[in-house]
């Protein structure tokens, strides 16, 4: 079993936690994930790891409520268990030999891009960093940004935060203006990372995209974070998360992804009504 020693709600529906594993802790690398099971008679998960303390031995995982077991999660306080939390798993992203790069991050996916951008800061690479949301009530980790940040903004959907614009907009200002990056860092929604890798390759400026968004059982046996690279079949899970982003085929990933909608929604409902049982 493995204990949560911190909790905090980042915005309405995504939330923060540590974990007490410090064997995952000795070897988590940003880019990384692990595979938790909230219970015994739970589903597995991948989960992004989104910070690690190696003297601690915490791993902090951040996830939006959007299923069965994600509800699930969020239910669990400090003090509480989780049944299983293995890892670290996946190819951490390549950090070195790096002087400047555009981290973009879109939503949740944020959570998965701090880290990769501590990492650099800590590196000494200067980091350019663009966050979008959709509005200021869903922003998360501003701060921690700012923090590892050499140039930061904030863009959202209605201008409640930052600046009113999407993140292909602020990026495409930074190119304009001459800002040479040895790398362009996109997490987020696959449409978003889609059309940073549209305007990249406008400006031949390498980018590189993790693909965890389609990620479900984390080791290739289910076939779901199946896509195509290149022109060859990959697996998200075991083959990345990341990704040369001008070869990864976003059609096609978005299309399967919108494959298990219905069943997500299903089973959703189900953890629903069985957490309203428990109240009662």
């Amino acid at each position: 079993m493995y204990t949560v020693v911190y909790k905090r709600a980042l915005n309405p529906t995504v939330t923060e936690m540590k974990v007490s594993a410090p064997l995952v802790a000795k070897r988590a690398e940003p880019g990384q994930f692990i595979i938790l099971r909230v219970d015994e008679d739970g589903e597995r998960i991948p989960l992004t790891v989104a910070d690690y303390d190696r003297e601690a031995g915490t791993v902090t995982i951040i996830f939006q409520t959007v299923g069965a077991t994600t509800m699930k999660l969020a239910a669990k306080n400090v003090g509480d268990q989780i049944a299983d939390f293995v890892g670290p798993l996946g190819r951490p992203t390549e950090t070195e030999g790096l002087s400047s790069v555009a981290v973009i991050g879109g939503g949740v996916g944020c959570a998965i891009a701090y880290p990769v951008a501590k990492k650099l800061h800590t590196l000494g690479a200067a980091v350019h960093t663009v966050v979008g949301f959709r509005t200021r009530e869903l922003v998360i980790l501003e701060d921690e940004f700012r923090a590892v940040s050499d140039t930061f903004c904030l863009m959202s959907d209605d201008g409640t935060a930052g600046e009113r614009g999407l993140v292909t907009d602020a990026l495409r200002r930074a190119l304009d203006s001459g800002e040479h990056f040895d790398e362009v860092i996109a997490i987020g929604p696959l449409p978003m990372m889609k059309f940073v890798c549209k305007l990249t390759k406008e400006y031949n400026v390498k980018t590189v995209v993790s693909m965890n968004p389609i990620m479900i059982d984390g080791t290739g046996m289910c076939g779901c974070c199946r896509l195509t690279v290149g022109g060859e079949m990959k697996f998200a899970c075991v083959d990345g998360p990341d990704f040369d982003g001008h070869l990864v085929d976003f059609d096609e990933a978005m299309s399967r992804a919108a494959m298990y909608r219905e069943f997500e929604s299903r089973a959703r409902d189900r953890a629903c009504n069985l957490l309203r049982a428990e109240v009662k």
